[in-house]
This record gives structure tokens, sequence and C-alpha cells, in this order.
């Protein structure tokens, strides 16, 4: 996977967030990952150079979960601003195929998770809690 980064030097990062009912799909990142190790997290990464974002997030989810899905036609549902990273998330409630851990050099594990299990787990960023809950409550924004 390359970085991709824009003219401020970041790197632009795609995320979905899978629902299905009240659930919600996350990944374990490898303990033996450089970054952000051993803890849950959402499906996705980088952009390549001149990539759309949508198109980016639809690539990612194939080469992690093996599922297809439709190029996102609206607007992320949170996004998360970082010193060295931009990243846009999607909520995703449709697509093709089962999603199993078709990149276990990434994740060690992929898991569904209901609302009530969220809190006891270590998330890789401190706003996805709220985001969670909001989506799972049925709120967009």
């Amino acid at each position: 996977m390359s970085i991709s980064v824009d003219g401020a030097g970041k790197a632009r990062i795609v995320t979905a967030l899978l629902r299905e009912g009240p659930r919600i799909l996350l990944v374990h990142r490898s303990p033996r990952r450089l970054r952000l190790p051993n803890v849950w997290d959402l499906p996705g990464g980088h952009v390549e150079p001149g990539e759309p974002a949508g198109v980016a997030l639809a690539r990612e989810l194939r080469e992690e979960l093996g599922i297809d899905i439709a190029v996102p036609a609206g607007p992320p549902v949170h996004e998360v601003h970082g010193d060295t990273f931009d990243m846009r998330i999607w909520l995703v409630e449709a697509w093709t195929g089962a999603p199993a851990n078709v990149a276990p050099h990434e994740h060690d594990a992929i898991a569904w998770f209901t609302e009530d299990a969220l809190e006891a787990l270590s998330l890789a960023h401190g706003s996805y809690l709220a985001m969670f809950r909001r989506v799972l409550a049925g709120r967009r924004g």
C-alpha cells in the first residue's frame, strides 16, 4: 500500500463504517503493525495518487475484506484530521460478498460488535465511540 499525500503533505485515508442492523464491523490491527498496533479500527486505507476517494474506498474494502461496494455518492459520515493525515469515513450498509479477513498481514481479526460491546474495546481513535453510537442510533451527522 502506498501513501498518497496532498499538497499539504498529509496522507489521505478513506475508511468505511460497515453497519448491518444493530452491529458494526471492525478490524483488529495486528500487533506487528508499525502504526497503531493492537487496536480495533475501521477497514480502509490510503488513497493512491490520482485516485478518487470513493474509488479508493471500494478498492480497499475489496483488498481487506473481499467485498464489493458501490462508490459512495454522498458525503462522509465523519472526518478525522491529524498532523500527518486526513481521514474520511463513509457509512456503508450494502455490499456484495461476505466480509472476511483477506489481509491477515494487516489485521489479525475482524468482528461484528453491538453498541454495548464497543466501550470495552481499545479503539484506534478517540472520536470513534461517539460516532459509532450516533450511527447505530440512526443519526448520520
